[in-house]
């Protein structure tokens, strides 16, 4: 194989026991597995954490919960995104719950949904006050099953801007019971609030996403004592396609960024900015070698990358290196690739290719 990544489906299920353990019995947890499961595969990953016994998972669109259904997936399926006309049908059809985001698509609802509140965000969701909500639910025949919002800087504890949303989103909740309005479901905490026992945030529904993949992104201030703790489930390979030895001043890759200081020994790896490995990358990232760092140099191109093994002299052609992952005493996550190259650990996941195979280990 050129590239792949190894997902461990055991460390999936170890990382959702962990956030059940952190919320306890009376909330529930619905694992989000939008984005191909952060490309850890939504039907394995979705198969492991149903044997796990979750009951419900999130998708971002009918699309992908179209495809879980029509993989035997069981578990209730939120429907977080889109909720656009010509998809309405499949709502229905294969038993998946949308998310409402405006008054206006409420006539619309044939099943029971969850209706979204922008407490602040400013993205997705109603802004419409409790008492036009609850008139504009009474109107509608469907069952109002749960009701929702999301943080926009959950895990920035110098701002207010949580403070502020919760506030915003408990004024409507009480308005809609004032009214006689009793969603089933209340939830708004993704990940971070469940890391650092933001309990007041939790309700009775919990909706990890980075968690179940091993990752809890670092708090800004003075954040309380992190509760939660999982391990990356995902490990990502290439192999090694040449090993040469080239002279002090030898320019290497695409418009010769890096000259050699000193004779050094390369590698060209089998993955490039096609398979996910961020061009910024480019002469400043790592990977590991025969247990050792191999610095990136030169620029990351499309199928290729090169890298320093001048320390790994017995590395060979057909060897695999590691991009993200652990040999020996030292490790890579997506959360370090992601500070070298500008981005975010999310982006780093979701950005491994399709053509990267997956495979899956217990």
């Amino acid at each position: 194989m050129r590239s792949w990544v190894e997902v461990s489906l055991g460390q999936i299920r170890a990382n959702y026991r962990a956030v059940r353990k952190v919320v306890g019995a009376e909330v529930d947890v619905m694992a989000v597995v939008k984005a191909d499961a952060y490309r850890h595969g939504a039907v394995e990953v979705s198969r492991a954490l149903e044997a796990e016994g979750a009951a419900w998972l999130a998708v971002s669109n009918v699309e992908e919960g179209v495809y879980l259904r029509r993989q035997g997936i069981r578990a209730r399926i939120l429907v977080m995104a889109d909720f656009l006309p010509e998809e309405r049908a499949g709502l229905e059809e294969f038993d998946l719950t949308p998310v409402i985001h405006s008054l206006e698509d409420l006539p619309a609802a044939r099943v029971p949904y969850h209706l979204k509140i922008d407490s602040g965000m400013g993205r997705l969701g109603t802004r419409a006050c409790a008492e036009d909500i609850a008139r504009a639910v009474q109107a509608v025949p469907a069952n109002l099953e749960g009701l929702m919002t999301h943080f926009a800087s959950s895990g920035n504890y110098e701002s207010r801007q949580t403070e502020d949303q919760l506030l915003h989103f408990e004024g409507v909740l009480s308005g809609l019971r004032a009214a006689g309005l009793t969603p089933r479901y209340v939830h708004a905490s993704g990940t971070i609030p469940v890391a650092y026992g933001r309990k007041t945030a939790w309700w009775n529904l919990v909706r990890p996403g980075h968690a179940i993949y091993g990752y809890v992104s670092p708090a800004r201030g003075s954040a309380p004592r992190r509760q939660l703790v999982v391990k990356p489930a995902l490990s990502w390979k290439a192999t090694v396609l040449a090993v040469k030895d080239l002279d002090a001043g030898s320019l290497i890759g695409y418009g010769g960024i890096h000259r050699a200081a000193r004779p050094m020994r390369i590698a060209v790896l089998a993955a490039g900015y096609a398979d996910g490995i961020p061009h910024r990358l480019s002469n400043r990232g790592h990977v590991i070698a025969k247990g050792k760092p191999a610095p990136i140099i030169g620029a990351v191109s499309m199928d290729l990358t090169t890298i320093d093994v001048t320390a790994s002299p017995d590395l060979r052609v057909g060897d695999a290196v590691t991009l993200l992952g652990s040999e020996g005493e030292i490790s890579i996550d997506a959360q370090q690739m992601a500070r070298l190259a500008g981005t975010i650990s999310y982006s780093v996941l979701c950005g491994i290719s399709a053509r990267v195979k997956r495979v899956y280990v217990d």
